[in-house]
């Protein structure tokens, strides 16, 4: 069997067992294989495969009939242009991600940002993207999980920055030593039943998806943690789900009365990220 046959057998496979991007993924799964990149496979599209290669791919194929995320079948997940080690200790980065990258960089263009944290920070995505942005920042990376920590030092690693990028485990911002300029949180924002049993979600961390009854525990939660956390006309970018601006919002006027508060949509049209400017941290009433 050629690459081009496999590629084409594989694509039709998957689109009858409906999964997106057939093509895309068929392209990834036989690159992954036979640890080439997409312009190598284009250029030896008549290249026949070994018996070896045929058999690992159906078995890559398989899995990812399964439900099982491509990303997972093959450890690699682009964020920012850059890529990433992923394991089933992460969640996946999503492209809609990114806006938190583009939003943090808008703000250190316009004002003095020496220090940023990245809570939940999951493979590091976010936080090695700002690094290699912003190489004068000083970074700090928390998550709660060990599992996800060792997944972001491998990153860190990768992209030559740990030396900018401090790992912290804790809860949310408990684990800051200091108080910092930028507080950037990519929390579980889903609703815990909307979280499904089967299905490619399945597959990632409960921990980073699971937002409670109405999605915003966390973001409650990290919330209330804030006080001695930022520093003077500090600010904080949240990532939220569809349909979870206006509650945001209300959330936040309501815990930080005087503080400027704006939401941007991701290229979708979704309310994705919400930027808050304090000038006082108040409590919940």
């Amino acid at each position: 069997m050629t690459l081009k046959e496999a590629l084409a057998k594989a694509g039709e496979a998957l689109i009858k067992n409906n999964i997106e991007d057939a093509p895309l993924e068929s392209e990834l799964l036989l690159c992954h294989t036979l640890r080439i990149d997409r312009v190598q496979l284009y250029l030896e599209l008549d290249r026949k495969l070994t018996p070896e290669q045929e058999a690992t791919f159906w078995q890559f194929v398989n899995r990812r009939l399964k439900d099982e995320p491509t990303a997972y079948i093959t450890g690699r997940r682009e964020f920012y242009g850059l890529d990433f080690y992923v394991d089933p200790a992460v969640l996946i980065p999503r492209p809609e991600s990114e806006l938190l990258v583009e939003q943090a960089l808008k703000i250190a263009r316009s004002a003095p940002i020496n220090t940023i944290a990245d809570i939940g920070t999951g493979c590091g995505a976010i936080a090695i993207s700002l690094a290699k942005k912003l190489p004068e920042v000083k970074i700090y990376a928390t998550d709660i999980s060990a599992e996800a920590l060792a997944v972001a030092r491998i990153n860190s690693k990768k992209h030559d920055v740990t030396a900018r990028i401090t790992l912290l485990q804790g809860n949310l911002l408990e684990a800051l030593p200091e108080p910092v300029d930028l507080i950037i949180a990519n929390l579980p924002y889903v609703r815990k039943r909307d979280i499904p049993k089967r299905g490619p979600l399945s597959f990632e961390p409960l921990v980073a998806l699971d937002g409670g009854a109405a999605g915003l525990d966390k973001i409650r939660q990290l919330c209330r943690q804030l006080s001695g956390k930022l520093r003077p006309n500090g600010g904080l970018l949240l990532e939220i789900g569809r349909g979870q601006g206006e509650a945001v919002t209300e959330l936040l006027r309501r815990l930080f009365p005087s503080a400027l508060i704006e939401v941007t949509p991701d290229l979708a049209g979704i309310k994705r990220a919400v930027r808050v400017c304090l000038k006082a941290v108040s409590r919940e009433r």
